[in-house]
């Protein structure tokens, strides 16, 4: 089995750098392309009239700034590696929904993401993007487990 595209959703943390330098190993392994992307997520009532009618919300800017750049950190560290990489913001409601539609969208065939290791309540009230993701992919998931928090 060789995969083609790598998805690599990063969200800023250090477990995402973790993951860059885990899907630079299996890009080079494969001689994969590498399609690192990262979701901004956008509350209907906040970004209602910034998506309907094209107008600037300062919060949506700066976060849309951070997450640039993010994704512009991830892609040179994937690029000084020697690795063919794209870069993606991606923005939606809910980001594990975001991330299936862009394996769709780009043709990816595998999918490389970090877990943070939250266990206990803070699981339970914070969820897990990695594990919304297992559940729904179609394509085989790596999950790159970040250290625990209880």
């Amino acid at each position: 089995m060789t995969f083609q595209n790598i998805l690599v959703p990063i969200d800023g943390s250090q477990t995402s750098l973790a993951v860059v330098d885990k899907a630079v190993e299996l890009a080079k392994a494969f001689n994969s392309k590498i399609t690192v992307v990262q979701v901004m997520t956008l509350d209907p009532y906040i970004a209602a009239e910034y998506i309907t009618a094209a107008q600037t919300n300062d919060l949506i800017e700066r976060a849309r700034t951070a997450i640039l750049q993010n994704l512009e950190e991830a892609k040179q560290r994937f690029e000084q590696a020697g690795v063919q990489v794209e870069s993606q913001l991606l923005e939606g409601q809910v980001v594990n929904t975001e991330i299936i539609r862009a394996v769709k969208t780009l043709g990816a065939d595998l999918i490389v993401i970090g877990s943070h290791g939250r266990t206990g309540f803070k699981k339970f009230f914070l969820g897990s993007v990695a594990q919304s993701i297992l559940g729904q992919a179609e394509v085989p998931v790596l999950v790159i487990r970040g250290q625990a928090s209880n």
